[in-house]
């Protein structure tokens, strides 16, 4: 029997990792697994060696602050991959953990395959390291075709496989009516998946609301969360008597509501790229300390935080990001799109058409997942 061991570092990679096992598992049947994973590849049968709380840490001065704690986890991630002796490594984002893992692993056993999937955002940072994956990456696996000439250049076997974010997904059948029973509308809230981002970011979201409910009546509010994350937002909520705000979990659901929606107001990742896709106007927001900020900015080599602003350098979706990143701006933004329909309208369809350029023909799990079942039986 073939062995896999799939390696994430954070809920977002958990999520890709378990969509993509789960079409691998259509394919063969024949794999044993084992993981550093979350909820998500506990959902499809897969164990984990270790929470993954244990090791998702954001920002440069966490990092540093918890560096041998990450130190002591890696090698004894290393040990248990040695130990499990895969046929093939699938590591999945968090390249800073997973990849170091992957180097490690290649240097004590060069049989194993290593398969990444997300590759490194070299195009906006540390465009140098690419040269370095050649030595332990076997196929690189891309959510954009624009990502191909990096890795061509240095002849790293990799495959387009497209962003699982931009499928389109059937939602006929999905009832969200016992959550919006009275009829108003919709304000979708992405505040991260991190404690570190919720701690930071659900405090302005709060005043936020709290701003909105002053001036209207007409808004319901959704939280959009994780399993793991729900009861410290619940209980945000709860402590500040906000009764016109929900918080789901559920993904499908989650989708449905985000499709309902008037307008959206996220964090700044790749979740903005789904909100695009389900054609709903937004804003993204983000905050960290500014040491972080400091040294973030002077790695960067873009002008711009999302993705899509990025790819058309320019800014299409607002960002406020760090002094800007507070309840007055965020209110005055939102209500400033809300007057003006015409401005909503706008960007979606410029969204519509970056999209149009970036999506793949087929889904990414299934691609991902081909991939992976060659390497399991060569």
């Amino acid at each position: 029997m073939k062995k896999m061991f799939i390696l994430t570092g954070e809920t977002s990679g958990d999520k890709l990792a378990a969509s993509v096992i789960k079409e691998l598992k259509k394919k063969n049947s024949q794999i044993e697994y084992l993981s550093v994973g979350g909820s998500y590849l506990k959902s499809v049968g897969i164990d984990s060696i270790f929470d993954l709380k244990e090791i998702t840490y954001i920002g440069f001065t966490s990092v540093l602050l918890n560096i041998f704690k990450i130190k002591k986890k890696i090698n004894q991630t290393v040990d248990e991959i040695v130990r499990f002796n895969p046929d093939v490594l699938f590591s999945v984002d968090s390249p800073d953990f997973t990849l170091r893992v992957a180097e490690k692993i290649k240097n004590i056993n060069p049989k194993i395959k290593v398969i990444h999937y997300v590759a490194p955002q070299v195009w906006i940072w540390r465009e140098n390291r690419v040269k370095n994956f050649k030595k332990f990456v076997d196929h690189m696996l891309l959510l954009f075709n624009f990502e191909k000439k990096y890795f061509d250049k240095e002849n790293i076997p990799n495959t387009f496989v497209g962003h699982p974010l931009l499928e389109d997904n059937d939602l006929t059948k999905i009832d969200i009516s016992s959550l919006i029973k009275n009829r108003k509308d919709i304000i979708s809230i992405f505040p991260g998946s991190r404690s570190s981002e919720i701690n930071t970011l659900m405090p302005i979201l709060i005043k936020f609301i709290k701003m909105m409910n002053k001036k209207f009546d007409s808004y319901d509010f959704f939280f959009h969360v994780t399993n793991e994350n729900k009861n410290a937002i619940t209980e945000f909520l709860y402590s500040e008597k906000i009764v016109n705000a929900q918080v789901i979990s559920d993904e499908n659901i989650k989708l449905k509501i985000l499709s309902n929606s008037k307008f959206a107001v996220s964090k700044s990742g790749t979740i903005s790229l789904e909100i695009s896709n389900q054609g709903i106007p937004s804003i993204i927001i983000y905050k960290i300390n500014f040491i972080n900020y400091l040294i973030m900015k002077s790695l960067v080599n873009v002008k711009f935080a999302n993705i899509i602003n990025i790819i058309n350098n320019k800014e299409i979706i607002p960002e406020l990001l760090q002094s800007d990143c507070n309840p007055q701006e965020i209110f005055k933004t939102v209500i400033y799109f809300l007057k003006h329909p015409d401005l909503m309208s706008k960007q979606i369809d410029l969204c519509k058409k970056t999209l149009k350029d970036i999506k793949s023909k087929s889904s990414s799990a299934d691609e991902a997942s081909a991939i992976l079942a060659k390497y399991l039986i060569s």
